[in-house]
This record gives C-alpha cells, structure tokens and sequence, in this order.
C-alpha cells in the first residue's frame, strides 16, 4: 500500500494489513475544535503518530487495529486568574475496529481497548481532534491557582504580598488603648 495521500479519508483495513506507520505534525489552528477551546493566538502543533496492525493472536479474528499517539502543549484559560496557561496533551490509545454499531456496543464492556466502527473512509486527523478534546481538563488552572490563597488579580497579588497583622493583636491594641 502507497503512503495515504488524505488523512481525512482513511481506508483502515490496508492501512492495517500493511501495518503502516505515520506521522506527522500538524498546526492546532486545522483541528477547529481544538483551536476554537485555545486562547489567544494559536501557533503550536500537534505531532502525532499512527500505527496499523493485524493482530489474529487477540481473538481468534483478523482485527484491524490502530495505535495512535499524540502530543501538544496548547495555551487555555486559566479559570481562576483568567490569565492564559500552557496545558500538556499526551494521548496513546490502542483502538479495534468492528464490523458495526451494534457489535462495538456489545462488545464495549468487556474489552480493554476502545472500539470503533470500520468505514470505507476513515478520518484519522478527526480521531486525534476528537482524543486531544477529551483529554483537555475541565477546569485549566495554573498549579499556583490551584491553592486557595491565590490571587486573582495583580492588585490581589500585590495586597497578599503585604504583611497584613494579626486581628487578635489590633484588638488587644484597641482594648488596652482604652485602659
């Protein structure tokens, strides 16, 4: 099988039989979704790798399969300052492909790896969108942010920085002014 020339139409079963390998790297602003979850200007990429295979030993059938890995540190939203921060992605999912909806259903529970429908026209580049989407936190903070005594502004962080006194003192103070 030739090198496929269109990530976006995939045909699995060659790919698989002929235990392919690719990779590349691949700028987030193609991947739509992800770029639109990214802040500010988005520059980086996306290297991933993708590998076919055959496997008859797993059970007892010629199951196409995929080994894909990915990687990108892409800029997010800090939820507690606001302010943009650079969240690693790293993905490596083994995926099985089965003949239909139905048996991807039934089979789901017991298998280790995850299951998806083989179509003529497979889209790998969707694939790595859709695994880089779920590996995205929830709720991205910077590991300061993540204490509660972080500041939420540069007005916040300069008064935390003062040293502030006890309030037990200041009463003592106020109560002994008055004796």
């Amino acid at each position: 099988m030739q090198t496929p020339k269109n990530l976006r139409a995939l045909d699995v079963r060659a790919f698989a039989k002929a235990q392919m390998h690719l990779e590349g790297e691949t700028p987030v602003a193609e991947f739509e979704r992800l770029a639109a979850d990214c802040s500010g200007e988005v520059a980086c990429h996306v290297s991933w790798a993708a590998q076919g295979a055959i496997d008859p030993e797993q059970r007892g059938k010629d199951d196409a399969w995929l080994h894909l890995e990915a990687k990108a540190t892409v800029p997010l939203t800090c939820q507690r300052c606001l302010h943009p921060v650079s969240v690693a992605l790293l993905i490596e999912q083994d995926f099985r492909f089965v003949a239909d909806e139905a048996t991807a259903l039934a089979e789901d529970d017991e298998s280790d790896e995850d299951l998806l429908v083989m179509e003529d026209s497979f889209d790998l580049m969707a694939l790595i969108e859709d695994e880089l989407l779920m590996g995205l936190p929830l709720v991205p903070m910077h590991d300061a942010c993540l204490s509660e005594q972080a500041p939420t502004s540069d007005e916040e962080e300069a008064i935390l920085a003062e040293v502030k006194p006890n309030p037990f003192a200041v009463l003592a103070a106020l109560k002994t002014r008055k004796h």
